[in-house]
């Protein structure tokens, strides 16, 4: 009898413990953290698909009939403003020009004996002025020759890169036809669309006369050494996409961009005295933003915020909550409305630390 009390008594101290046990476990499972928005200069760095140009991108075309009688560059090559790139054979306009020269030679003459009688009163002034006529042609027509000549020889007019050819030495080819491209690579233009929502931020927030400073990513993921600055706005927006397109100009000492690369294009937009949260204490229902918000008695309120921006982890609050705002930062689903609930108060900024963030 005394070994049935003796364990009936263990028994009961077990179920004690363990209803203890249980009863604290769950007084520190209701035990919530809750913390404060915070407020501080941040910045938000926005993302835009950019295509990349060069500050001079131009055709080089044939300006005269005929065969291509040598090719002085390769395809990539630099070359310098004013250096010879291909020659069309010149013959026929060296035969030409002699034919040319040899005619205003003979006006000169002409005009020349007719001055001297007309001088002498021998034939009328307006024999001379017919001859004056003649050999201004003449000249008029061996400029001409002079410039259909240089035209078999293309130079490049300015500094820059010889792109692929479409012709080979020996093509024939017509006026006009494209021989290759040339780009001046010193200087890129960059041009990325912009959304009207975005283009009236920055526009409003823009100090008179300044230049915005954006950076490159490129294609491989690494950030082009040099900053761009925003120069020029397009005047229309595309009524298709509500996008109006800027274009940013950076230095490119190295050569590495080159016309045609995409990449995009990072802008920064700061913000003063930011109120931030973190999102893993927003809640969404009807796709509008809820927090849910401590009273003064302990009670939980859900409250909708407006979203002025998003960075990793974190919201920039519009308008909803203020610094001296309790919000609930875990066990969302937990809790009901009008609950009351014991909690943990968080320094808001340990908070944002532990998400590993890096806010500027």
């Amino acid at each position: 009898m005394k070994r049935i009390f003796m364990l009936m008594g263990l028994g009961a101290m077990l179920c004690h413990a363990g209803c203890q046990s249980k009863k604290e476990e769950k007084e520190e499972q209701t035990k919530f953290l809750v913390t404060t928005p915070v407020k501080m200069d941040t910045s938000i760095i926005k993302d835009y698909v950019c295509q990349i140009r060069s500050v001079q991108h131009i055709e080089l075309r044939a300006q005269e009939r005929g065969y291509l009688q040598k090719i002085f560059v390769d395809e990539g090559q630099f070359v310098k403003a004013g250096q010879l790139l291909f020659q069309i054979m010149p013959k026929l306009y060296e035969a030409e020009l002699q034919k040319a020269q040899a005619e205003a030679n003979f006006a000169e003459i002409e005009y020349k004996n007719t001055k001297s009688l007309a001088d002498s009163n021998i034939v009328a002034p307006n024999e001379l002025a017919m001859a004056k006529a003649k050999f201004d042609k003449a000249k008029a027509e061996l400029a001409l020759t002079k410039v259909h000549l240089q035209f078999t020889e293309i130079r490049a007019p300015f500094d820059g890169i010889i792109d692929r050819f479409h012709v080979r030495q020996g093509s024939l080819v017509e006026e006009g036809d494209l021989l290759t491209e040339l780009s001046d690579n010193s200087k890129m233009w960059v041009y990325y669309n912009v959304p009207e929502a975005e283009y009236l931020d920055y526009k409003t927030n823009l100090k008179k006369d300044s230049l915005t400073k954006v950076d490159l990513l490129m294609a491989n993921n690494r950030l082009f050494d040099y900053p761009g600055r925003v120069e020029t706005i397009e005047a229309d927006f595309n009524n298709e996409t509500g996008n109006i397109a800027f274009r940013a100009t950076f230095p490119n000492p190295k050569g590495l961009l080159r016309h045609g690369e995409t990449g995009n294009i990072q802008m920064k937009t700061p913000y003063k005295n930011a109120v931030i949260i973190p999102q893993k204490a927003t809640f969404e229902v009807l796709e509008k933003k809820y927090v849910y918000v401590l009273d003064k008695d302990n009670k939980i309120q859900s409250r909708e915020i407006k979203i002025a921006a998003e960075l990793p982890h974190l919201f920039l609050i519009e308008s909803g909550l203020s610094v001296d705002d309790k919000v609930l930062l875990e066990g969302i689903r937990l809790v009901k409305e009008n609950e009351k609930i014991e909690y943990k108060l968080e320094d808001p900024k340990d908070v944002i630390s532990h998400l590993e963030l890096y806010a500027e």
